[in-house]
Formats: structure tokens, C-alpha cells, sequence
């Protein structure tokens, strides 16, 4: 264990952390894309703060762990001098220091370290979970904007199809219930795209709050990006996972801690021991002439403690044995359930991808060809007018379905990294083998 390294990692945080606050968009109407949103939220929001500082008060109690206890002073005033041959003793000055068993400091140390380290990888879990809520909440404002826009594309189209009723009516080649169906079907996507617009704001909220920004605060719709085409290797992305997930980490680390102090707990059955000094203010002697008259006598101690309560030893030590295999025990049933939800993502992630690549390499395009197939039907009189309809309700429901997959594989995406532990690549998975 190098416990040397613990400080240094905070001091390259705590650099890497304020030259972020230099590069934080001054304006937070500047927030448009994901890195923007992960930067304020990794420099702002008040859970990851109180991690960080639980972490370098952690590491402070290493120093703590190394000392030793501080040496104590002891003063005597002779109320009746002492009468010697040498002379009479007025005050005496004492100074003990006590020195742990052997192995009883490195314990501690090894103790305080690993705990530091747990610290770190809880900071590091807040973290990764901050980054997902942020993800989730940001591809969810995402998924809004473009679904307005798909919602408002469709309204155009219906009012396009109340035009064209209009004209056939006016030639008398179409009927009247066919301009009130068209009237009732842009009633419909008006009420759908009203309904969208006002979920901006609890959307935005839920982004604000991530943020720890003002719940009512403004944000600009987002940019959006095209999806990664993420294609994972499921044995890379579990031996990643037991590799890298911090809360799995932050279990071993305090294992290694309790370990630490089972050694501690042995080490009571073994005496600490003190080392001191004692002088005596002795004043000359009253008959002239006495050999070592007012010399001042320097006395050297030993001192230690019986460790006599031998059963409350073993019972610390076996109360730390079984701190050892409840935390054996916690972490062996978080990594079952951790992955066995990385493999519920898996699927979820395979299963959106698959709809967006249906969605979006055929059946967006068959029900654009539908509807444009539909209308020149419709305008020669071969097919009703609710063949029309029910071809632009196709197309909504595929744009609207495909960008939800789209949304739903980010956000799985999001959940599978914060699982990991680390960014997925795009195409291959040779990243996680490092």
C-alpha cells in the first residue's frame, strides 16, 4: 500500500478542479452540449462537494494514525523541602514519553490509509452516479426538443392535408366529414404538441436541480449529437466492471481497513511502554564541605501497562474478525447485484439499439413513402381520406418511437458507464482492456 501517493492525488484534484472553474462556461446559458453539463455539475453540485471534503478529511487522519501519543509533563512542588545530605529538594520536573507495541502504529497507519482510499472511491461512485443523473436528464431534454419538432413537422404536414381536403371539397371530389376528421386530427397533434411544450419545465427543473442551480432557472434546448454506435464485448464489460466500479473498490478498501484493525485488536495483548525523565531542584547543602552538595539528581524511567483483561482483547479481536466477514459479505452480494443489473442493461441497450436501427433504417422511410404514396392516392381518388390519416399517425408514432430509442440507448448507455466505472468506447471495446 502506498500511502505516500494519497496526498499527492488530492492535490492534483484539487489543480485539476480549478483550472475547470476557469474553463466553467461564465454564462449558464452557454450550457448546450453534454461536456458543458457534466463540467458544471462536477464543479457545483453540493452531494460531490461534501464527498470531496469527506475524502480529504480522511486523508488527514493518516498523519493522525502515524503519531504517537503526545508525551506528558509532570511537575511536583515540595510544600516541605526534602532535607538530604546534598542538600533540600524544593520541586521536581518529569517528562514520559510512551511508545506503542512494535507493529501497533503501522496498523493504525494501515488502517487510516485504506480508509482514505474508501473515501475516495465513494467520492468517486457520487461522481459517476451525478454523471448519470445528468446524462439521463439531459438526453430526456434532448428527446423533448426534437419531439416538438417532430410533433411541429406533423402539424404542418395535417394542415398541408386540411389545404388539400379544402381544394377536392371545393371541386366537389372530396366530403365534408373528411375536412372535420382533418380538423379533429390537428386538434389531436395540437393537444399532443401543447402537452410536449409544457414538459419543458419539470424537465428543466430536473436538469436544475443535478446542477444545483436555481430550480426555475433557464436553459437553452440542447444540441443535439448524433448516438454512438456502442458494440460491447459482455466478458470485457464484466471484467471492466469488477475492475473499475469504485463501489465495489470502496468495499475492498475498507475489507483491507478491517483487516488493519484485526491486526490492531491483536496487538492489545501486548504492553505499550513509556520512557521518561525526572530532575530534582536540590539546593546546596546546609553543612560546607558535603561532596555533591546542591547537586540535582536526573532520574530514568521505565513505565508500562499490564494488559490484564485478556477476554475484553479477544472479544475486540473477534469483534473485528466479524467486521471483516460482514464486509466480505456486503460486497460479495453488491458485485451479484451489480452484475446482474449490468446484464439487465446489456439487454436494454442491444434491444434499443436494434429498434433504432429499425426505426430508423426502414420503417421511417416506408411510412414517409406511405404517406406520400397516400396523398397522391388520395388526390386521384383511389383511397379515402382515413387511409391518409392513418398513414401521417404511422409516421408520427416511428419518429416519435425512434427517438425515443435513441433516448432510451443513451440513458442505458449512461447507466451501463456509471456501472462500469469508466466511458464505453464507440465500435470496440478495446478501451476496457486497459
Amino acid at each position: 500500500m502506498n500511502r505516500q501517493v494519497l496526498p499527492a492525488l488530492v492535490i492534483v484534484l484539487v489543480l485539476t478542479l480549478s483550472v475547470r472553474a476557469s474553463q466553467q462556461p461564465s454564462d449558464t446559458n452557454d450550457l448546450k452540449i453534454l461536456s458543458d453539463y457534466l463540467r458544471y455539475a462536477s464543479l457545483n453540485n453540493a452531494e460531490l462537494k461534501a464527498k470531496f471534503e469527506q475524502w480529504k478529511a480522511a486523508l488527514e487522519q493518516i498523519p493522525q494514525a502515524k503519531a504517537l501519543s503526545d508525551p506528558k509533563f509532570t511537575y511536583s512542588y515540595f510544600i516541605e523541602e526534602v532535607e538530604t545530605r546534598v542538600g533540600p529538594q524544593k520541586q521536581k520536573f518529569g517528562i514520559m514519553q510512551v511508545f506503542p507495541w512494535f507493529g501497533k502504529i503501522q496498523a493504525r497507519t494501515d488502517m487510516a490509509a485504506a480508509k482514505a482510499q474508501a473515501a475516495r472511491q465513494r467520492y468517486e461512485t457520487t461522481k459517476l452516479k451525478l454523471f448519470r443523473q445528468v446524462k439521463e436528464a439531459f438526453y430526456e431534454f434532448t428527446y423533448l426538443a426534437t419531439a416538438i419538432d417532430i410533433a411541429k413537422q406533423n402539424l404542418e404536414l395535417l394542415q398541408h392535408f386540411e389545404e388539400v381536403t379544402r381544394t377536392k371539397y371545393r371541386t366537389a371530389t372530396a366530403i365534408h366529414p373528411d375536412i372535420i376528421r382533418v380538423q379533429v386530427e390537428l386538434a389531436k397533434l395540437e393537444d399532443i404538441l401543447k402537452s410536449l411544450e409544457q414538459l419543458r419545465e419539470p424537465t428543466v427543473a430536473k436538469l436544475n436541480s443535478v446542477l444545483n442551480r436555481s430550480i426555475d432557472a433557464e436553459l437553452v434546448w440542447p444540441e443535439k449529437s448524433q448516438p454512438p454506435d456502442v458494440q460491447l464485448d459482455r466478458k470485457l464489460i464484466i471484467q471492466a466492471l469488477k475492475r473499475a466500479n469504485p463501489e465495489l473498490a470502496e468495499l475492498s478498501w475498507e475489507i483491507q481497513a478491517a483487516k488493519s484493525n484485526v491486526k490492531l485488536a491483536k496487538k492489545k495483548f501486548y504492553p505499550d511502554i513509556g520512557v521518561g525523565l525526572d530532575w530534582i531542584q536540590t539546593d546546596g547543602a546546609v553543612s560546607p564541605g558535603v561532596r555533591g552538595s546542591g547537586d540535582d539528581p536526573v532520574i530514568l524511567m521505565f513505565s508500562m501497562n499490564i494488559p490484564l483483561w485478556q477476554d475484553s482483547y479477544k472479544a475486540a479481536e473477534q469483534q473485528a474478525k466479524a467486521n471483516v466477514r460482514k464486509i466480505q459479505g456486503q460486497r460479495a452480494d453488491i458485485e451479484n447485484k451489480i452484475l446482474s443489473r449490468a446484464f439487465e442493461v446489456l439487454y436494454d441497450i442491444e434491444d434499443s439499439q436494434r429498434k433504432t436501427r429499425l426505426y430508423g433504417d426502414v420503417l421511417i422511410s416506408k411510412a414517409q413513402e406511405l404517406v406520400q404514396a397516400s396523398e397522391t392516392a388520395y388526390q386521384a381518388g383511389t383511397i379515402d381520406f382515413l387511409s391518409l390519416i392513418d398513414a401521417q399517425r404511422m409516421l408520427l408514432k416511428y419518429e416519435l418511437d425512434y427517438e425515443r430509442a435513441v433516448t432510451n440507448n443513451q440513458q442505458k448507455i449512461a447507466e451501463l458507464e456509471m456501472l462500469v466505472g469508466t466511458e464505453l468506447p464507440s465500435i470496440n471495446s478495446s478501451a476496457l482492456e486497459k
